[in-house]
């Protein structure tokens, strides 16, 4: 039987929290991502971050908990955890953390890539940035 779980927070996320949460004796490979706030943004040089801020839906969870439930069922995964930070981050603060167990590892992979990248477009969860010269974004609105 799949087990999930998902979690929007602000309290600082524990990356082997979530490595327990997918732990089971039919697990063979967990598929790791952990996202960290960087020091610099796409846009291009000398776009130096000095924090992000990150809002919710108040349905945000229960939109990660679903995406979760489908990308697991669709590797096969035994086990999918996800947990995101709302708030202020600084520079090399988790802002994000997916693991998926599966019986092999290129199903745990393939899964955990896949999470990311649909709690990154599906999620309702915004970044708004600051950088050194004191302007602020919104990113992806």
């Amino acid at each position: 039987m799949l087990r999930t779980r998902s979690r929007v927070t602000s309290e600082a996320i524990a990356v082997d929290d979530l490595l327990r949460a997918v732990a089971d004796p039919s697990v063979g490979g967990v598929g790791l991502f952990v996202g960290l706030v960087r020091d610099h943004d796409q846009a291009g040089p000398g776009a130096t971050v000095r924090w992000l801020e990150y809002s919710a839906h108040p349905s945000a969870e229960e939109a990660m908990e679903r995406i979760i439930a489908e990308v697991a069922e669709s590797y096969d995964a035994v086990v999918a955890a996800a947990e995101h930070r709302v708030g202020r981050l600084g520079v090399g603060e988790t802002a994000v953390v997916v693991a998926v167990g599966a019986a092999h590892r290129d199903s745990a992979l393939e899964a955990c890539r896949t999470l990311i990248d649909r709690i990154k477009t599906e999620v309702p969860i915004w970044k708004r940035q600051a950088f050194d010269d004191g302007v602020t974004s919104w990113v992806g609105l």
